[in-house]
């Protein structure tokens, strides 16, 4: 893995690791978070999600538009983990969603990089 991925990796869970510390200090605990707060972060980010992939223009070539099209969905995995992990109380549950964090931005790193190198042919 190159130096920069893992630089990424590392301080994305060192983020999402004290946003998780900084939420359990607040005095506002997970059991009293409101469960209509949840389900709101949850669909707004779908709605982000679904607003960025209508903007996408179709452009006659399969992998860029995949790629395109996948960007848009792989950030929304991103957010939803993140609202999973500052209110989702099932440890196995939180793990997944610290998983889907590193994992996602990965392929999202992937797939910059592969765009990038398509505009420079």
């Amino acid at each position: 893995m190159k130096l920069a991925t893992k630089v990424s990796v590392i301080l994305t869970t060192i983020i999402m690791v004290t946003a998780t510390l900084l939420r359990a200090g607040t005095p506002v605990s997970r059991d009293e978070a409101s469960p209509d707060a949840n389900w709101s972060e949850l669909v707004a980010s779908m709605d982000k999600m679904h607003m960025a992939m209508k903007a996408v223009k179709q452009s006659g070539d399969s992998d860029l538009d995949f790629v395109r099209l996948m960007l848009p969905h792989h950030q929304a995995a991103i957010d939803m983990a993140k609202t999973q992990l500052l209110r989702g109380k099932d440890p196995q549950m939180r793990r997944l969603a610290q998983e889907i964090v590193t994992d996602q931005q990965l392929e999202i790193e992937l797939m910059q990089r592969w765009l990038k190198q398509q505009r420079a042919n």
